[in-house]
Order: C-alpha cells, then sequence, then structure tokens
C-alpha cells in the first residue's frame, strides 16, 4: 500500500456498498479505476473483516453490469442487469467519444454528445430510484461552453445539471469545467470541477529530462483571458511568470458559429529562450494553441509543452504534425478523459495523463464519505515531485 494510500483516513463507515458504472463510452477508464478500488479494499479488508457495516466492501470488481440495446429505429432504453438497491453509485461517462456507433435505420450512426447524455439519463431512470445515492462522474461536462447568454439562445448546460437533479443524482464530478459559474444552476447540490495540474506537471516531468524550473528559464502562458485561473495556478506552484495572450476579434462576421480571431496580443514579459507552458482546457480544432505557439515563437521563445485537459482534436493531427515537424510545438500533453484514438497515442509528440489513479481516490473517499479537500488541492504534491525532480531521483 503507497504511502499516501495509508494517510488518508477511511475508517468511517461507507455511505452504502460500492458501485461503479462505467457506461460504454468509459469502459476503458472505468476499467482501470475498478482495478485500483478492488486492490486498496483487498489489502484494506483485514481491519473491518468482522465489521456488518463493512459487509461487502471487498469485491472482485465494483463495476455493475449495463447495457443500452437499441431498436431498429435507433430508440434505446438502460437496463440495469444487477441489484443496486442501497448501493453508493458512481457513473462514468465521456460525451466526447464519438468512435462508438449504433444502427439507425440500417445506417452506422457516430454517438453525438446528445447521444451520450441521453444514455447517462436512461441508466439513472433504470435505476428507479433504488439507490442509496448518485454521483455522475463527467470529464467533459456536456454542453459546458454553451454556459451564458450572448444573444437570444438556450443555457443547455444549465438544463443538463437541472434535468439530472430532477432525476436523482446528489453530486456532479466534471473536470476542468469551460465556466465553473455553471454551477449556479444547482445551488444546493454538490458540483466539483476538478483540476489534473499535478498529472500534467508529473506526465512532464517524467518525460524531458532537462528542464530548469525557475522563472528565468521558464515561463507558463494562458492562450486567452478565459483560462487565467489555470495558468495563474501553475505558474505558483511551479514558481515561474505568467502571460496571457486576448483574442482580437472580427465582430462584423460569424464564421462557423463564433466571431474570427484577428490576431493574437500578449500581454507579460518577455519569452525570449524561455520554456513555456501552454495551459488551456481543451484543444478543439487547434488553430488556436498553434497560431499561440507561432505567437510565441516569433517572439524568440524556446520550447513550447502545451498543457490541454481535452485532446478533442477534431480537425485531425496534421497541423500538430506540422507544428512538431517545424519545432513550433514541442510536447502536447492531454488527459485519458476523453476519448483518445490510437493515432494520436503513437505520435512521438503526445505525452498522456492517466487520470484513473485520481478519480479512484475521489471515488473511494467519497465512498467513505470522507472530505476530498486534499485531493482537489494537488500543491503538496506537485512540491514533492519538482524535489524529487531537482535531486534527479524521478
Amino acid at each position: 500500500m503507497s504511502k499516501r494510500e495509508e494517510l488518508r483516513n477511511l475508517e468511517t463507515i461507507p455511505v452504502g456498498a460500492l458501485g461503479v458504472i462505467a457506461l460504454e463510452s468509459c469502459k476503458e477508464l472505468g476499467e482501470k479505476v475498478d482495478s485500483y478500488l478492488v486492490d486498496w479494499r483487498t489489502e484494506r479488508e483485514n481491519a473491518h473483516s468482522d465489521n456488518l457495516a463493512f459487509k461487502g466492501y471487498q469485491r472482485d470488481s465494483y463495476l455493475i453490469k449495463t447495457k443500452v440495446p437499441r431498436f431498429g429505429s435507433g430508440e434505446a432504453k438502460g437496463v440495469i442487469m444487477e441489484s443496486v438497491r442501497g448501493n453508493d453509485l458512481y457513473l462514468l461517462v465521456d460525451i466526447a467519444n464519438y468512435s462508438l456507433t449504433y444502427s439507425l435505420c440500417g445506417q452506422p450512426n457516430h454517438m453525438s454528445p446528445d447521444d451520450h447524455f441521453q444514455d447517462l439519463k436512461r441508466l439513472i431512470a433504470a435505476i428507479g430510484g433504488k439507490a442509496r445515492r448518485i454521483t455522475v462522474i463527467m470529464p467533459f461536462l456536456y454542453e459546458g461552453r454553451q454556459h451564458k447568454r450572448s444573444a437570444r439562445e438556450s443555457l443547455d448546460c444549465a438544463i443538463a445539471l437541472q434535468e439530472l437533479i430532477s432525476m436523482g443524482v446528489d453530486n456532479i464530478i466534471t473536470f476542468d469545467a469551460h465556466d465553473a459559474r455553471v454551477q449556479n444552476a444547482i445551488p444546493l447540490n454538490g458540483f466539483e470541477t476538478v483540476q489534473p495540474a499535478y498529472q500534467f506537471i508529473k506526465g512532464l516531468l517524467n518525460h524531458v529530462k532537462d528542464l530548469t524550473i525557475d522563472s528565468d528559464h521558464m515561463m507558463v502562458v494562458s492562450p486567452d483571458e478565459g483560462g487565467m485561473s489555470r495558468a495563474i495556478y501553475i505558474a505558483n506552484v511551479l514558481g515561474l511568470d505568467m502571460g496571457m495572450f486576448y483574442k482580437r476579434r472580427d465582430y462584423t462576421q460569424i464564421i462557423n458559429g463564433r466571431n474570427p480571431i484577428i490576431a493574437h496580443e500578449f500581454l507579460g514579459s518577455s519569452v525570449e529562450g524561455k520554456d513555456i507552458i501552454v495551459v488551456d482546457d481543451m484543444i478543439s480544432s487547434g488553430e488556436s494553441v498553434i497560431e499561440v505557439a507561432n505567437a510565441l515563437k516569433k517572439r524568440n521563445a524556446n520550447r513550447i509543452f502545451v498543457f490541454s485537459t481535452f485532446g478533442l482534436f477534431t480537425n485531425g493531427l496534421a497541423k500538430f504534425d506540422e507544428a512538431y515537424e517545424a519545432g513550433i510545438i514541442s510536447r502536447i500533453l492531454t488527459t485519458n478523459l476523453v476519448y483518445q484514438t490510437p493515432e494520436l497515442l503513437q505520435r512521438e509528440y503526445y505525452i498522456s495523463c492517466d487520470m484513473s489513479k485520481y478519480i479512484a481516490y475521489i471515488i473511494d473517499t467519497l465512498n467513505h464519505d470522507a472530505s476530498i479537500s486534499d485531493l482537489l488541492n494537488p500543491s503538496d504534491r506537485i512540491q514533492a515531485k519538482l524535489d524529487r525532480y531537482r535531486r534527479g531521483e524521478d
């Protein structure tokens, strides 16, 4: 058992028998999370073997068997294939997993975020109120980018959150929400947005061995004003300066649903000769982050490392391949919280940050009704990792 695992006080009685429902979109991540939970609880079981409150505490797997069969018309239903009465359930869903298909009137149809969200609701409906508590872990928040009105338009994220709460969900856990203020839609319920800062820093330090981590040699940059808080946190824990770009847009026209960017203007001290960490919540088409990297290179920045929680790569990898070949971007780090293509995983510039152990910690701690505050603030772990790196131990 790891030192950190021993330090956590999980002597409290679990809320209920633990159950994890990993939807098809999150199957691989769910299996990794389950593996950690089984290992930890097998080692911990001996201390509670005679306690009736811990009955069923250790099992071979915490994954609940479910399925969402579809009719020929594309309609579907959720089916829970084992008892969940009195369970403390955690549902994992990746609404950005476009790799899954189903038959729609004989034609293959790729699952959209709407399809995944509907499947989540189907399984919650199938639980039928019999669970003791339901927590939804949705790393990429459904409709999270539609978080405010700028015209007469729908507030999709707020509606989705209220819909889940009305169906009996108690807590919602997401990662790096585009704007955490969406939680104002459900002020009386649990909503946590988790930052994967530690996993990014760990991934970078494990793969790049010649970094000099001080303000003379390194800097953190936010590609826009919306991501300032992420960049400020990483800059502070690493002891670095930070800068930011703001997007100058043409508000006279709309292309692909948004005002086109005319230029990226930089605010901050000189980046000349410094390694740069660019921090963002997602890489969608990738145009913005590559433009930012180009702008930094024009200012004579050294290596550029991109941290992005969600690597969607909606326009493919060709632009990133070109940027890497041209020396514009050195490494790209994203998490396995959303679907990763086999092609992405094979790229030599790509570093995948595994979040399964972190999610397992969160589930294990919440099941014991213990505080996850220390998990949400990884500052101590980051400093310990930095110390080991500087001593050459990692």
